[in-house]
């Protein structure tokens, strides 16, 4: 345990990557957002500027291997103490920007989008069945997209270049075929319809077993992977 919470520190050695810098994202978006607002003489508008820090977690998945792994196997620390004490470090960092989008999400409530009438943080969809389901979607939402980066990268280290960009393109082709699927089949409103029946906590608990699998798949290729 010692050594995974070493790791945890030797990811936060650079602050900028878990905590400046989204931050910084989470920042000048809501500062573009609401200046956005202002400009715009309607209200009611729901920004989707909030969701910039989640697009920076697969980048901080990416990073959280490149720029450490090589220090971890210097120090002698193994690889599932390397990945725990990863996976524990973007939960942290997760967490903290679950409190932050709850919180603004209290705040624009209390006092009407800061004046402005429209939303930021709480964006309707995720916020129908409260603050709690809103806030493990959240939280979910930010460890998959630390998680497509963290195992993107892993992959790249373990098999290469050539076999990431096969994976990639398996993978948007297998999009494909399943928005073929859908339309060929005139399924899009029963899709939308079970989607809307199960709600956010439920596509949030239905999310879950893919995390894990992805985890999984990051940790066998993390064992075998070079520094």
């Amino acid at each position: 345990m010692n050594r995974t919470l070493s790791v945890v520190r030797l990811q936060l050695v650079n602050k900028q990557t878990y905590v400046w810098v989204p931050l910084l994202v989470l920042g000048g978006a809501f500062v573009i957002t609401l200046a956005i607002f202002a400009m715009l003489p309607v209200e009611g508008i729901v920004g989707g500027g909030a969701q910039a820090p989640m697009w920076y977690f697969l980048v901080v998945g990416v990073q959280s291997l490149t720029l450490t792994f090589p220090f971890s196997q210097a120090l002698s620390v193994t690889r599932r103490e390397f990945f725990l004490g990863t996976m524990l470090t973007a939960l942290l960092a997760s967490a903290a920007l679950t409190v932050i989008y709850v919180l603004g999400g209290f705040l624009e409530e209390a006092t009407d989008g800061l004046g402005t009438g429209s939303v930021f943080f709480q964006v309707p969809g995720v916020w129908a069945e409260g603050w709690a389901p809103a806030a493990l979607a959240y939280l979910v939402m930010s460890m998959a997209f630390f998680q497509v980066g963290f195992l993107s990268a892993t992959i790249y280290k373990r098999f290469g270049a050539l076999v990431l960009t096969a994976g990639l393109i398996v993978v948007a082709l297998a999009l494909l075929v399943g928005v073929w699927l859908l339309t060929r089949t005139g399924a899009w409103g029963d899709f939308f319809g079970w989607m809307g029946g199960v709600g956010t906590l439920g596509l949030t608990l239905w999310s879950l077993p893919v995390l894990a699998l992805l985890a999984l798949v990051s940790y066998a290729s993390l064992r075998r992977a070079l520094p």
